[in-house]
């Protein structure tokens, strides 16, 4: 049987194909811990913090059709991820993920109690860490 969950684990070079800049670093807070001393999300697997890493999608397509370019991915590890220096002044860092899994599930947020559903499909990315890219040439 496959697991709700399911975490499909994905090369970074096939979900960011043409890389990703670093555009911040915060704590997933988790709601039902609010006004509590330290309210930020746990993996539910693991137990380890959750962090949210912003990064641009350097694909030209990525923001197409009203998408947006920025993606999110979030990051369980103890301590709060370091976004690598920039090798390229005035610009963000180029990153890259070790341990990236993608979460298939059925966004329903489009679903009105009149009109109809437009749910899609979609996808949440995980990872153990961020690292700085590696040189190599755009996948075509």
């Amino acid at each position: 049987m496959v697991p709700l969950s399911l975490k499909v684990p994905v090369p970074f070079d096939y979900v960011f194909p043409h890389g990703a800049l670093g555009l911040g670093v915060d704590a997933q807070l988790d709601f039902d811990r609010r006004g509590q001393a330290d309210d930020q999300a746990r993996d539910k697997d693991s137990g380890e913090r959750v962090w949210v890493v912003r990064v641009m999608d350097l694909d030209p397509e990525a923001g197409r059709f009203g998408r947006s370019t920025e993606v999110k991915v979030k990051v369980i590890a103890p301590h709060r991820p370091v976004l690598p220096t920039s090798t390229v002044p005035g610009y963000p860092p180029a990153v890259a993920f070790d341990g990236l899994t993608l979460t298939p599930y059925v966004d329903s947020q489009r679903c009105k109690a009149t009109g109809g559903c437009k749910a899609r499909m979609a996808y949440s990315l995980r990872a153990t860490a961020v690292l700085p890219a590696a040189v190599s040439a755009p996948v075509a």
